[in-house]
């Protein structure tokens, strides 16, 4: 059935034959050639014409010509006459070369016996694939062809026409007069007739896997047939294969394979490689026309100039297919797979190394060459390295870690200096430990510290290995590492400063460790500042910053006088990590957003260093305190990994906080992890607030890092507001005793005297919790910030209560307004209500619990929301309705996303411009589209022009309090002045 579909496109070939054969009849013969591709169906159609001549009277003589049989005499000649007994009875006796005839007179005795057979009746004379005949048989039908006009014999032949690398020798026809000849080209079969050959066999299947077969039959009858017949191998209980697969491993019992191979061998040597060659680049981007064919003959070993036909060629026939960027390719996988499973992986190998040689000749990308490399053997010259490197880079600046990884361990398989290798170590080792798996790559750091190299190579190895170490809880052999490297820097004092700085942070992660490496650091510092440098004394800075020894105008003068000082390369990054914190600390949050910016782009984010983590830590502590939740739920690894050790690795491109995230830390939570626990909460998600931070044991954890003791404080939080004041001030003071242990007393990191305090309150112990916040507004002071102080205040005044409790409410909400902090403000506000209230002043109460209800929905903050509304309704009023859509619902991040959204930038351009990860700014177009009530991008630009003047007249009538909350709802917070 299905040859007989395939047929039904030969109608214009069978009625040709027809009208010859009659012409025959009439003694009037003639050549009919019948030519095509290998697999176009041939052999079949001069089947159908031997049976359609039998059936109208006609006798049949058949020969099948074969490569076998080319140099033996007369081959196909004798296999079309031999097997007729007719012969032996009308001529007596066949001739047989034995006989010593010379080659003429022998065609002679043959073409006599023909003829003497067709004297009776008309006589079709069918011969395959004439173009493996003999030479001697050739001339033969040749000359045959000359002289049948008269005679009622019809000679078909069938020959092979197809485009090959290697020029094909002359056809049959070549020396005929057109007038004693007629050819007819074989076409591919059509979409539509090769659909008809799968449906004859499998008429139920759908049309997506009939299109499967027919890509991958390449619209050729022979490859169809056999695979059609492969699969109806596979078919179980009349149940078709899943899918058509895409390698022939998958494919039984092998009859397509056999068929392409078969194909393969039938185009010759030349042509085999180039297709062979072409099937190894399938799928590698690799550039079309010239620069293509080119590539493809270097492989190949063929000439170039034949390439673009055969591609051409190769296309009409429906074996390749372009790509949507024009780039030629095989029609289906699994016609790739079997086209390329001819060659031995040697020769494969061997062909992608000159594709490679040849494409970094000629210039072409990095990434194109490499792919070529990583299926190559080790090459062995310097340019194969350095395409290496710099693929990976490029995989690396679109968060391809996993090519990334690839490529910088083939890399290694390279010869290189010791130099160099110790680079790619680094880089590897960085990028396996916080992608792979926690204790991956430091092997290869501490491999890249042994090599002999550069002072400056060797410290930056010592810094990354270091790094890994302390992060996975090794505090101690992490600084042993830096120490170890003092002895080969006796003439490079400012690299000894640098493993200083570094031992001093990488402390960090214990308690012990951090007094003996700021004590070093402090001692130092005053007998030879220069011998801690620039970087070390901001270090001190920020320790005497969280020690309560100094206040922020005093911590900021000197971090800004530090940062005008010339400083090395290295050490850069220190400085700015330490000054952005200290300058966060000090609310100039805009100023510390400048130095992250300018931290993260002096380095490399694969390369592990401590500054990087503290940078990001410090950009989440930014997004805090702008009450920036949704950014920081949007961070794939603040939320991911807890207790699982899963995580991305998005994080080694700076724009997740934490590289690698979970799974690049298994000693205990990070801050990433506490900040969203605390988002979480504010946002009114405490559920899952509670999944987040049950995810972590820490009776396990071996860290004494202030993340812990951070993470206890967003679980304290956590507590209190699911009503468990009594756990909650577990966590407090718990958190409150390893800080202190830490000489971290100042609230500038973790205020978990105020929510001690608050948790005292609860439970009735109202002076404890006086004491509490007593000292915390005394230690809040020495700082001298709106955002600590403002919390001191709120949070005494309410232990206070009474006329003083509202004097300090009525402080700290004056304190909070003039720093601009939001996120601080809102309680503030909800305090000052709440003692108006009691106070039995509900009218004065209503303004400030509005507004702090007002604020919360611009910010998203859920709670406070909620906690400003029952404050409201305890006083006796209602409360404004405030939208949950529309602008004013916008968050500040969703109108600066949105309105770069309106002005045409693309999600990556908004990341890349306000340093986001492309995650988050999807979550805030998300939320702003369904807070606008719209539902595409393109509607954005309307939709804000009409909210945006809208807004404009309510904040016109706000007065000072709407002013400033509009300032604060845009992100833009006002840096205090110095």
């Amino acid at each position: 059935m299905c040859e007989l579909a395939a047929l039904r496109e030969r109608r214009a070939a069978l009625d040709l034959v027809a009208a010859e054969a009659d012409r025959a009849r009439a003694g009037s013969g003639r050549l009919v050639l019948l030519r095509g591709a290998t697999g176009t169906g041939r052999t079949a159609l001069l089947e159908a014409v031997a049976e359609q001549a039998a059936a109208r009277g006609t006798r049949v003589l058949r020969a099948r010509c074969s490569p076998e049989d080319s140099e033996v005499s007369f081959a196909a000649a004798l296999r079309l006459l031999l097997p007729g007994a007719e012969f032996a009875g009308r001529t007596g006796r066949f001739p047989d070369v034995s006989d010593g005839l010379d080659d003429r007179t022998y065609a002679a005795q043959l073409w006599q016996n023909l003829c003497s057979f067709a004297a009776d009746s008309p006589l079709l004379v069918a011969v395959d694939d004439v173009h493996f005949a003999d030479e001697l048989s050739r001339r033969w039908f040749v000359e045959a062809a000359r002289r049948i006009d008269r005679l009622p014999l019809l000679l078909v032949v069938t020959e092979r026409g197809q485009y090959d690398i290697d020029p094909p020798s002359d056809g049959l026809a070549h020396a005929l007069s057109p007038t004693l000849v007629r050819t007819h080209t074989l076409a591919p079969l059509s979409t539509a007739g090769a659909a008809q050959m799968v449906r004859a066999d499998f008429g139920d299947a759908s049309p997506d896997w009939v299109e499967d077969c027919v890509r991958a039959g390449g619209k050729s009858p022979l490859l169809l047939r056999a695979l059609l017949d492969d699969l109806r191998a596979e078919e179980r209980d009349g149940t078709l294969p899943a899918s058509v697969p895409d390698t022939c491993a998958a494919l039984y019992p092998g009859a397509y394979q056999a068929a392409v191979s078969w194909w393969l061998d039938s185009a010759g040597p030349a042509t085999a490689d180039v297709a062979r060659a072409l099937a190894a680049l399938d799928g590698d981007g690799t550039e079309d026309g010239h620069g293509l064919a080119e590539l493809l003959a270097r492989m190949a070993g063929v000439d170039s100039a034949r390439v673009p036909g055969w591609l051409t060629a190769m296309t009409r026939l429906g074996l390749l297919r372009p790509d949507p960027e024009g780039r030629p390719g095989y029609a289906h996988p699994l016609l790739r797979d079997a086209v390329l499973s001819g060659w031995s992986s040697v020769r494969r190998q061997a062909a992608h190394r000159t594709a490679a040689e040849t494409m970094q000749r000629r210039g072409d990308r990095a990434e194109a060459v490499a792919r070529q490399l990583l299926r190559a053997p080790v090459v062995g010259v310097t340019w194969a390295v350095g395409v290496l490197l710099d693929a990976a880079a490029l995989a690396l600046r679109d968060a391809r870690t996993d090519d990334a990884l690839i490529l910088l361990r083939r890399a290694l398989d390279e010869p290189m200096p010791a130099a160099r290798r110790a680079t790619v170590l680094i880089e590897l080792g960085s990028l396996e430990f916080a992608a792979a798996r926690s204790s991956a790559g430091i092997p290869r750091l501490a491999e890249a510290t042994r090599l002999p190299g550069a002072a400056q190579d060797r410290v930056r190895a010592a810094v990354a290995l270091g790094t890994a170490l302390a992060r996975q809880g090794e505090t101690r052999a992490a600084v042993d590492v830096l120490r170890g490297q003092d002895e080969h820097l006796t003439d490079r004092p400012d690299l000894a400063r640098l493993l200083g700085t570094a031992s001093a942070l990488l402390s960090d992660h214990d308690r012990s460790i951090r007094e003996e490496a700021y004590h070093w650091l402090s001692e130092t510092a005053e007998l030879s500042p220069e011998a801690v440098g620039p970087a070390g004394q901001a270090l001190l800075v920020r320790y005497d910053a969280t020690a309560g020894r100094t206040s922020a105008d005093a911590a900021m003068r000197r971090i800004r006088a530090l940062l005008a000082e010339p400083v090395d390369p290295l050490a850069e990054p220190f400085l700015l990590g330490t000054a952005a914190a200290v300058a966060q600390w000090a609310d100039e949050l805009d100023e510390a957003e400048r130095l992250v910016r300018r931290g993260l782009a002096g380095q490399r984010p694969s390369l592990l260093h401590p500054m990087h983590l503290a940078l990001l830590n410090v950009r989440a502590d930014i997004t805090a305190a702008r009450g920036g939740y949704g950014e920081l739920l949007a961070d794939p690894s603040a939320r991911a990994g807890a207790g699982t050790g899963a995580g991305g690795a998005e994080g080694i491109t700076g724009r997740t906080w934490w590289p690698g995230g979970a799974r690049s830390q298994p000693s205990g939570p990070a801050n990433v992890h506490a900040h969203a626990v605390i988002a979480l909460v504010e946002t009114g998600r405490t559920q899952e607030a509670a999944r987040l931070a049950d995810g972590f044991d820490l009776g396990l954890t071996r860290d004494d890092s202030w993340e812990l003791n951070r993470f206890l404080y967003a679980r304290g939080v956590l507590r209190a507001a699911c009503g468990d004041p009594a756990g909650a001030l577990d966590d407090f003071l718990e958190c409150g005793r390893r800080q202190t242990a830490r000489d971290v007393v100042s609230p500038v990191v973790t205020p978990w005297r105020s929510a001690a305090a608050e948790c005292r309150l609860a439970l009735g112990e109202p002076q404890d919790a006086l004491d509490l916040a007593g000292e915390e507004l005394r230690l809040a002071l020495v700082w001298n910030t709106p955002r600590p102080v403002g919390r001191a205040l709120r949070v005494l005044g309410t232990a206070t209560g009474g006329r003083r409790g509202l004097e300090l409410a009525d402080r700290a909400v004056r304190t909070l307004r003039e720093g601009a902090v939001a996120t601080e403000l809102i309680p503030a506000l909800i305090a000052q209500g709440r003692q108006l209230v009691a106070a039995g002043e509900r009218s004065r109460a209503r303004d400030p619990l509005r507004e702090a209800a007002e604020r919360a929905e611009r910010l998203g903050a859920v709670r406070l929301r909620a906690l400003a509304e029952e404050a409201l309704r305890e006083g006796g009023s209602r409360r404004a309705a405030t939208a949950l859509t529309g602008w004013e619902a916008l968050t500040g991040s969703e109108r600066r996303i949105a309105a770069l959204a309106a002005d045409g930038r693309t999600n990556a351009e908004i990341a890349e411009l306000l340093h986001l990860a492309r995650r988050t700014v999807e979550t805030h177009l998300t939320s702003t589209y369904r807070k606008l009530g719209i539902r595409r991008r393109a509607e954005l630009a309307t939709a804000l022009t009409e909210r945006s003047a809208e807004a404009t007249e309510t904040t016109e009538t706000t007065g000072a309090a709407g002013a400033t909350g509009t300032t604060e709802a845009t992100g833009a917070v006002g840096v205090r002045g110095t």
